[in-house]
């Protein structure tokens, strides 16, 4: 049987009459029931491979003058330099001024050999630096 409402109240009776307040009413039900869903699984995080450390340091001018005068010691002294290495490279690029020049004029490629940086084409190197700079 359907409430009668009081005539004096006939506002209050229309509201709690109508359907969209009953399911209103529910909303909080359902809220609390969607968060006591069991808890989800947790994703195992992908696992970062640690990145490779590399064998050698990178070669600078103090490593690269020791290396270029055991190389060629008929050579003369080298005053400045310049290596770059790209990331996980086996090789490195030197600019390099030998004698009393401040320019870069000259360029070495260094290869990783076995624990040490080794001059790529040690013998064509040395013998174009050591043509150079022969005293006549």
């Amino acid at each position: 049987m359907p409430k009668r409402c009081n005539t004096r109240y006939t506002r209050m009776c229309f509201i709690k009459e109508t359907p969209l307040l009953r399911y209103l009413s529910l909303l909080p039900v359902l809220v609390l029931a969607a968060c006591n869903d069991p808890e989800p699984e947790p994703v195992p995080a992908p696992t970062v491979a640690a990145p490779a450390t590399p064998a050698l340091p990178a070669p600078d001018e103090e490593l690269f003058s020791t290396l270029f005068a055991a190389t060629c010691p008929a050579a003369e002294k080298v005053s400045v330099a310049v290596c770059k290495r790209a990331m996980g490279a086996d090789n490195a690029i030197c600019e390099f001024g030998v004698g009393e020049d401040e320019y870069l004029r000259h360029k070495a490629t260094l290869e990783a050999g076995e624990g040490e940086w080794a001059i790529a084409d040690a013998e064509e190197f040395c013998a174009e630096h050591d043509s150079h700079h022969v005293d006549t």
